[in-house]
């Protein structure tokens, strides 16, 4: 478990893939201090485990579901990334709940500068903006940041200057890809009211129905 709250930003020294899979190695300093082998580490929201490590790096293995599901295979050597380590039982809990678990990506559409904050537009797909709600949380390359607006294509962040300076988010440009994970209890609220879309439809899952209308109109 993570909480969106980076602790450092690192550089990419190797990513081979071959097919899907592969694995990656990223120099860092931070995220190594007491990290030992098989430790979790997200980078840019995704959950890797460290299978070796050196005084000044880290490597993971990375499979097929993750580089299905992330804006992985655009990255290359040099690149930065936002680094977390797992959460510590007797650490605050700054952020969200963030599992490190990625739903798919969104696409940067407009980055605009408002007095000491910058506002970034994503528009991703419907699947993922059903458990996206205004002032909620969402979790962009591994930062847990609040949605301040949403529609029915995209929604909107508000970048505070300390976030642009600990994390890699405003050194992307309109079309760059980030990864999305959205609010983990949304998600179980979603299946437990039986929300089903054309992908559950593949797992089996039968809707009930319910939608937010029917629970508007009998008070809830």
């Amino acid at each position: 478990m993570f909480t969106g709250i980076v602790e450092e930003t690192g550089t990419i020294r190797a990513l081979t893939l071959s097919g899907m899979s592969g694995q990656i190695e990223i120099a860092a300093k931070t995220v190594l201090e007491g990290t030992k082998i098989g430790d979790s580490i997200a980078v840019n929201g995704i959950c890797l485990t460290v299978v070796s490590k050196t005084k000044d790096s880290f490597r993971a293995d990375v499979m097929a579901e993750t580089v299905r599901r992330s804006s992985l295979s655009s990255l290359g050597e040099g690149d930065p990334v936002n680094l977390e380590r797992a959460m510590a039982s007797d650490g605050r809990f700054g952020g969200h709940i963030v599992s490190g678990h990625i739903d798919g990506t969104g696409t940067i559409t407009s980055l605009v500068r408002e007095e000491n904050a910058v506002w970034v537009t994503i528009r991703t797909e419907e699947a993922l903006l059903r458990y996206i709600v205004e002032k909620g949380s969402i979790a962009i390359d591994g930062i847990s940041l609040t949605v301040a607006a949403v529609d029915s294509s995209s929604f909107k962040v508000s970048v505070i200057p300390h976030t642009s300076e600990e994390t890699t988010l405003l050194r992307k440009k309109a079309g760059d890809l980030v990864n999305l994970e959205t609010d983990i209890v949304g998600k179980y609220v979603g299946r437990l009211l039986g929300f089903a879309t054309k992908e559950d439809a593949s797992f089996g899952e039968k809707s009930t129905g319910l939608t937010m209308e029917f629970l508007a109109e009998h008070g809830f």
